[in-house]
């Protein structure tokens, strides 16, 4: 392994520094999948999309305002910047990358020629070179060891999974090797690399595709985990993932590839440690990430109707939960609703609450409620998996609830 990488570095035409990144494409039809996915904007838009059908929600009042104050604002085709597909912003940043250090690299099945299965790395082969956007076999655990060895000699590799429900096969490297070499050599190595791919409940994927791998991942030492949710923070936080030195997952949703929004001309990078305020408020904090953003949302628009006024943090930042934020929240409001896609048992939202309750305990005036799917494989039947997950009309009614 090391002579292949000594190779490689002898025969590239990029220099191997203290910053480097390798990603490695993956092969698997794309029988695998089923994505019956619109383009729609970053905003409630977007949950009416996800969620239309279904007699609970339309309860739902869709035409109310969720936010204090872009009750009158302009069109997006006014705003500046470019407009992008969340697909394309996790491209641009990845690109921007690979243009700025010479190190980083990607690593995967169909990441090459084909461009990915959901065309992240679309055009990369052809401007890079298949050296630094290498194609592999079906073979997640060899990749992700190759793609933590690549770390470790000074590359900065970018692994993408083809689904994230794959990455279970490379388990034992995620957590032995990429999330422990950095102690476990007393420091001597760095692991900068980036796991990413898409997962989370799409259209009848069944269970195996629908997997939510951050409860599996969130116990492992040393590893970050952030979770994109709109154009705009998936850009930011590929770019900040790819420039960190921590091994760093990023998830991203297979439903919201398709959410367009218009992002800034002028470079940016986010944090990897703090949330976003997506709609101050008074009354109940709802944390939340990823896909479930939008249902909270669209839920926000009947509770505002209702006369109640919820804070909408999105959490983005996995491990570690940025507590600055969600405790002046707590603070304010006294009241926390936790919303989810993962699994209620030893999800992301069960770690949220032991940390709530541990830091601000005394600010709060009720139980802290969360709301996560159901402990159950995904059925493939679509009535039944939207039984698994949780819908506006179950925030409506727990936030009714919660501040009785």
């Amino acid at each position: 392994m090391a002579t292949l990488f000594q190779g490689l570095k002898a025969i590239t035409p990029f220099h191997v520094s203290n910053s480097n990144d390798y990603l490695f494409p993956c092969h698997r039809s794309l029988s695998e999948r089923k994505g019956r996915i619109f383009v729609v904007r970053s905003d409630a838009r977007l949950s009416q999309a996800l969620c239309t059908g279904t007699r609970k929600n339309e309860l739902l009042i869709t035409n109310a305002v969720a936010t204090k104050e872009n009750s009158t604002a302009s069109s997006t085709s006014s705003k500046p910047g470019h407009e992008l597909l969340l697909f394309e912003a996790l491209r641009e940043g990845l690109e921007e990358e690979m243009d700025r250090d010479p190190t980083v690299c990607v690593i995967g099945e169909d990441v090459g020629h084909y461009g990915g299965s959901y065309k992240v790395t679309k055009g990369l082969a052809t401007k890079f070179g298949d050296l630094r956007v290498l194609d592999t076999p079906i073979a997640e655990n060899s990749f992700t060891g190759m793609g933590i060895g690549a770390a470790t000699a000074g590359l900065r590799p970018i692994i993408e999974g083809m689904n994230m429900g794959f990455l279970l096969l490379a388990f034992n490297q995620i957590s032995n090797n990429c999330g422990m070499l950095h102690y476990t050599s007393g420091g001597q190595f760095k692991i900068p690399i980036v796991i990413r791919g898409p997962g989370g409940v799409g259209r009848q994927l069944g269970a195996e595709h629908s997997q939510r791998l951050e409860s599996y991942f969130q116990s492992i030492p040393g590893i970050q985990m952030v979770a994109c949710s709109t154009p705009y923070n998936a850009k930011g936080l590929m770019k900040a993932a790819i420039r960190s030195d921590n091994p760093v997952i990023l998830f991203e949703h297979v439903l919201l590839y398709n959410l367009k929004d218009r992002i800034p001309d002028e470079e940016y990078v986010l944090s990897l440690e703090e949330a976003e305020m997506v709609r101050p408020g008074e009354h109940v904090t709802i944390l939340t990430y990823s896909r479930m953003r939008y249902h909270v949302m669209q839920a926000a628009k009947t509770l505002v109707n209702k006369g109640y006024d919820p804070e909408v943090i999105d959490i983005r930042s996995l491990k570690p939960f940025d507590l600055y934020t969600i405790g002046n929240s707590v603070k304010k409001t006294h009241r926390v609703l936790i919303v989810e896609e993962c699994m209620r048992t030893g999800g992301i939202g069960a770690s949220l609450t032991a940390a709530i309750t541990e830091n601000f305990h005394d600010y709060l005036d009720a139980p802290i409620v969360c709301l996560s799917s159901q402990d159950v494989p995904t059925p493939y039947a679509g009535t039944l998996e939207e039984v698994t997950v949780v819908q506006p009309a179950q925030i409506v009614t727990a936030v009714e609830q919660l501040c009785q």
